[in-house]
C-alpha cells in the first residue's frame, strides 16, 4: 500500500509525506461512506489480526472491493496513518464531551481510561509506528497536537476545583499513561486499567481546596 495520510474526517489528504499540512478536498458523500467503513473494518481486522492482515480480510468486512481500499490508501502505511488518526480524534474530543456531562475528577478519570484503552487496541501499531517509514514522521506531533489541550483542559478544570495536584502537566501524563499501557505478559488491557486508575488516584495526594 504511497505516501499522503488520508483524513479521517471527510477531506484528504490531512499530511503531505514531509509532514506538512495539505488543504482539504471534500469527496463525495458515497466516497466517504466508503472511507468510513473501511477505516472502521481496519480497525477492527488490525486489533484482531495486526496490521498485516490480509487487504480482503478488511475489504470484504467492510462490504467494498480491493480495489476500493486502493484507491483511497494506496500504501499498507496510508490506511495506517488514517486509523491511528481517527483514533486520536476521538479520544480527544471524547474530553470535551465527558466534561459536559461530569464534574472534573470524573471527567479526568473516564478521559484516562478513555485514552488507556484506545492504547491498549493498537495490536500491532507500535512496530509499524517505529518502523522507520516517513509516512509516519508527521503522525507523533499530530498525537500532542489532539490529546494534549484535551488533557490539559481537564487536568486545568480539576486542579482548579482541588480535585487534583496542580503540578503535572498533561504531556507528562500522557508519557506515563503510555508507560503503564505496555502491559507484562499475557496481563494486557485489564492491569493497564488498573494501573493507570491507581496513578489516576495518585493525582489527588497534594490537591489544593479552591480557596486555598
Amino acid at each position: 500500500m504511497a505516501g499522503n495520510q488520508t483524513a479521517p474526517g471527510g477531506s484528504e489528504p490531512a499530511f503531505r509525506s514531509d509532514g506538512s499540512e495539505r488543504a482539504p478536498r471534500k469527496r463525495r458523500a458515497d466516497a466517504q461512506r466508503n472511507v468510513d467503513a473501511l477505516l472502521e473494518a481496519a480497525k477492527t481486522v488490525f486489533a484482531a489480526s495486526g496490521v498485516d492482515a490480509p487487504a480482503k480480510e478488511i475489504t470484504d468486512l467492510a462490504g467494498v472491493g480491493v480495489g476500493t481500499l486502493y484507491r483511497h490508501f494506496p500504501r499498507r502505511a496510508d490506511l495506517i496513518n488514517a486509523v491511528l488518526q481517527r483514533g486520536i480524534d476521538a479520544c480527544a474530543d471524547a474530553a470535551s464531551q465527558l466534561a459536559a456531562a461530569h464534574d472534573p475528577w470524573t471527567a479526568l478519570a473516564s478521559w484516562l481510561q478513555r485514552y488507556t484503552a484506545f492504547l491498549a487496541t493498537k495490536h500491532g501499531l507500535g512496530a509499524a509506528l517505529h518502523s522507520g517509514d516517513p509516512a509516519f514522521d508527521a503522525l507523533p506531533g499530530y498525537f500532542y497536537q489532539r490529546t494534549e489541550p484535551a488533557l490539559g483542559g481537564l487536568l486545568e478544570a480539576a486542579a482548579a476545583a482541588g480535585e487534583i495536584r496542580p503540578d503535572i502537566s498533561a504531556r507528562d501524563l500522557l508519557q506515563a499513561v503510555a508507560y503503564l499501557c505496555q502491559a507484562p505478559g499475557e496481563e494486557g488491557v485489564a492491569y493497564s486499567r488498573r494501573m493507570v486508575a491507581v496513578l489516576t488516584d495518585g493525582l489527588r495526594r497534594g490537591a489544593e481546596s479552591p480557596s486555598s
